[in-house]
């Protein structure tokens, strides 16, 4: 498909007005084109070539900026509220962005979300609108955990300007159209119950159980609710080990920016962990940490306990507390396998948790780099001493160390696999290249300087961060103790 021939539908925005506002975007009055995502468009079934066709740059500069708009498109802004940092917030939703509409490919449907489009009738005194730093970081996160195998939205072309938009300081604005297959969120619902909208809300459960949970068409209001809730805690517990096995800590995670279908969303204050810290805190907002790296799955609980409460409408007490339960089992019993493939453990034993728990100890200890040291790990092959591995730890914990590796000598031995193949399967679960804030923040100095070749750089790695590409060492390196804690707001 040509990038002439998309045609968008608006099958959320028919769900009627109190799902939201129908509204234009503000377009810059003079966009240009930053980037274009090659893997997006394979997403759409729009033709790759489009993103390096020169004669389709300025129709992408339009349509990445609202100034033109897809055919079919109805922009609307969707309504919703949320808990942030643990206090309700009726005075949600989409404040910055409009939702495009949507496209079918392959019978799964992918909205288009104009972020950064202006104001809408729920900014309150907001400016509407993104710049340059943010859209960055959000274009590269989304591709990093996409390329790590974990759910995400993914974005598809960057548009900047020189229009000044103020943050902590004045910088260019900037828009992307931002790909998921729902932007729903834990708190569309909650804005449903709160306001005791409750046909609303039925139709939105309806609505979604329609498009990611079948078997519920027909059900009665209370079977739909209940199915759907069991379904985002499967796919939020999930969601959680994965981030926790690559160390992920997605900084602000209030119930408006969880995603129903367990997505990773909305990308602001995030990192990837450097030295192996589990009380690690991204958003330089969060006093109390919160949104701590440890803190995760335990956050992620309390906003399904939130999204169960304003399910509670339809479904009774004893029903919802069983749902929830749900979580913490299979969260462990899917971060212990994603565990177990980083260390090329293929067979279940009873003490692998604990050899996972003793080596994360270690590394707390030692204040290791996390992904250096199982990328290092996947090339161990018992050898003493282990020189790689011991460079990447403190003199002070070599003895540990080496205690550590005799007990997983020890547990090797009753695999059945020989040191190749489980060379190989390692490191195709333990990636060289993930997105460092201090990579993130060097690639969005040379795209405000007008180079985007870092930014191109960047997106092919995070695409493919298990390969070893040869010819991009430096981007897999250690950061500077400079690089180290950079401080990352929420306007990220």
């Amino acid at each position: 498909m040509k990038l002439s021939e998309v045609t968008l539908t608006h099958h959320y925005a028919d769900l009627g007005d109190a799902f939201g506002a129908r509204i234009d975007p503000t377009p810059f009055e003079h966009p240009k084109l930053v980037h274009v995502n090659p893997a997006a468009l394979e997403l759409l079934g729009i033709d790759t070539s489009e993103a390096r066709n020169p004669d389709t740059r300025a129709d992408w500069a339009r349509l990445g900026c609202g100034k033109q708009l897809f055919k079919g498109s109805r922009p609307f802004a969707m309504k919703y509220t949320g808990h942030q940092f643990g206090v309700y917030n009726p005075d949600l939703g989409d404040g910055r962005a409009l939702l495009l509409g949507e496209m079918e490919r392959g019978g799964r449907h992918w909205e288009l979300h104009l972020k950064g489009a202006g104001k809408t009738p729920y900014s309150r005194f907001g400016d509407g609108r993104a710049v340059l730093r943010s859209t960055i970081r959000e274009y590269l996160a989304g591709e990093a955990l996409a390329g790590l195998g974990i759910n995400s939205t993914r974005a598809l072309c960057i548009v900047g300007s020189d229009e000044p938009v103020v943050r902590e300081k004045i910088e260019s604005g900037a828009m992307l159209i931002r790909v998921a297959e729902t932007h729903v969120r834990f708190g569309h619902f909650e804005y449903f119950f709160y306001t005791k909208q409750l046909q609303a809300l039925q139709q939105l459960i309806e609505f979604i159980c329609r498009r990611f949970v079948p078997g519920t068409a027909g059900l009665p209001a209370s079977a739909q609710a209940e199915a759907l809730l069991r379904f985002t805690v499967r796919k939020s517990a999930g969601l959680v080990a994965g981030w926790q096995s690559v160390g992920f800590a997605h900084g602000v995670l209030n119930t408006d920016n969880m995603s129903i279908i367990g997505d990773t969303f909305d990308y602001g204050p995030y990192g990837f962990l450097d030295d192996y810290e589990p009380a690690f805190i991204c958003n330089h907002s969060d006093h109390t940490g919160r949104y701590a790296f440890e803190q995760q799955p335990g956050v992620v609980l309390w906003n399904l306990n939130a999204l169960a409460h304003a399910f509670s409408a339809f479904v009774d007490t004893e029903t919802l507390r069983d749902c929830l339960e749900e979580f913490q089992p299979r969260l462990i019993d899917e971060y212990a396998a994603l565990m177990r493939r980083k260390l090329g453990l293929e067979i279940e034993q009873e003490g692998d948790q604990k050899l996972c728990a003793d080596l994360l100890q270690l590394l707390d200890e030692a204040r290791a780099d996390y992904t250096l040291f199982f990328r290092a790990l996947a090339h161990y092959r018992g050898e003493r001493p282990a020189a790689t591995l011991g460079e990447l730890v403190p003199a002070a914990q070599r003895e540990a160390l080496d205690q550590w590796l005799h007990h997983y000598d020890q547990r090797l031995a009753h695999e059945h696999s020989d040191s190749r193949h489980r060379n190989r399967a390692m490191l195709a679960a333990n990636p060289k290249y993930v997105l460092r804030n201090y990579l993130a923040q060097k690639i969005i100095e040379a795209a405000e300087g007008g180079d985007y070749r870092p930014l191109q750089t960047m997106l092919e790695l995070l695409q493919s961060p298990f390969d070893e590409h040869p010819d991009c060492e430096r981007w897999a390196a250690a950061p500077p103790e400079s690089g180290k804690h950079l401080p990352i707001s929420c306007s990220s």
